[in-house]
Order: C-alpha cells, then sequence, then structure tokens
C-alpha cells in the first residue's frame, strides 16, 4: 500500500482504521480522515490527512509501507541510506535502480518498489520483519482494492489514474489525430 486517502475502501482501511480506535468499516471517509489528521499532528508528523508510509510507521503499521517512485519523506531517507546512496527523501529514478539492483542482488523480484519484503533484508528496517512480511498479504477473505487504480504521488500532489479504451488498430490515427484537433 502506498497511501490511503478519503475515498479508498478495503482491508488496509480497516487496519487503518483498528489503529486509530475508530469505527473500522474499510471505509476511508470524513471520520477517518479527521482521526488521520488528529494522529499525524500528536506525532509530529505532516498534517494532510492522508495515511502514507511516514504516518504508517508512526502508528506501527509497517506491512502498509511501500515506497515507490513519486514517495517523499523519512521512510524514503532510511531507504536511501540503507541503501548506501544519496539520502535526500524523495524516491526517484536513483533509488529505483539502486532498489532494483538490491532487489536482484537478493533474488526478490526486482520490480523497484520497497515493499515489506524488500525492506525486512535492509538493516535500516528492523521494524520489518518477516512476520510484518507476512501481513502485508491481503488474505483471500479480505476485501482489497484489486479493481481500482492506487493513486500515483507525483511531487505532493496525488494523481489518480483514468482508464481510456482504445480504438481498433486500424482506426487509430484518425481517432488519435481527431482528439487533438
Amino acid at each position: 500500500m502506498s497511501i490511503l486517502k478519503r475515498g479508498l475502501k478495503g482491508a488496509p482501511v480497516k487496519r487503518l482504521q483498528e489503529r486509530l480506535g475508530i469505527t473500522a468499516d474499510g471505509d476511508f471517509g470524513p471520520g477517518t480522515e479527521k482521526a488521520v489528521r488528529s494522529f499525524q499532528e500528536a506525532n509530529g508528523l505532516a498534517v494532510d490527512g492522508i495515511a502514507g508510509p511516514d504516518t504508517f510507521t508512526a502508528m506501527g503499521l509497517h506491512e502498509l509501507v511501500l515506497l515507490r517512485k513519486g514517495s517523499r519523506g523519512s521512510a524514503v531517507k532510511r531507504l536511501q541510506e540503507g541503501l548506501g546512496i544519496g539520502a535526500d527523501g524523495i524516491f526517484g529514478a536513483g533509488t529505483e535502480a539502486a532498489v532494483m539492483a538490491f532487489q536482484k542482488s537478493k533474488s526478490l523480484d526486482a520490480d523497484g518498489l520497497a515493499g515489506p519484503e524488500t525492506l525486512a533484508m535492509l538493516d535500516a528496517f528492523e521494524e520489518m520483519t518477516p512476520e510484518v512480511a507476512e501481513a502485508a498479504i491481503v488474505q483471500p477473505d479480505e476485501e482489497h482494492f484489486e479493481s481500482e487504480p492506487l493513486p500515483e504521488l507525483k511531487g505532493t500532489e496525488v494523481i489518480t489514474g483514468a482508464t481510456i479504451p482504445l480504438p481498433e488498430k486500424k482506426s487509430v490515427w484518425g481517432k488519435v489525430k481527431g482528439w487533438f484537433g
């Protein structure tokens, strides 16, 4: 999980709500956002109502931490330090390449995503244990976001993706040309 924000639903939201001590219905609504903001403020985090890697770490929800291109913050800085690369707290192309090289060296799927399994192999993340990596796996009976796109991070803005159906191959050029005038 990269981030949880208003409008998302599923097992990770329910885990977050349980940790916050609020009604755990798995629906990230205004009450969950308010509780996240309160937690962030009380714990010296950036207050935005969006639960991301730094909020998950502060809450002890290590199984929800997923660092990827576009992620920012202290968890990214720890990742970079653990990889022995420049630590600016911004997950860019260099960090992605270093994560992929590290994953290859550990015989992991080299996808450039630093989730619990990858982080558990770094000394910088001692809280990431094999049990945490196991807890990160969504169980078959848990609701999850399989049909919803995960939001991407660019800078500090959250951008959600959209699916655009492509026309048949033989008519692509005419339609594409028409889309752009």
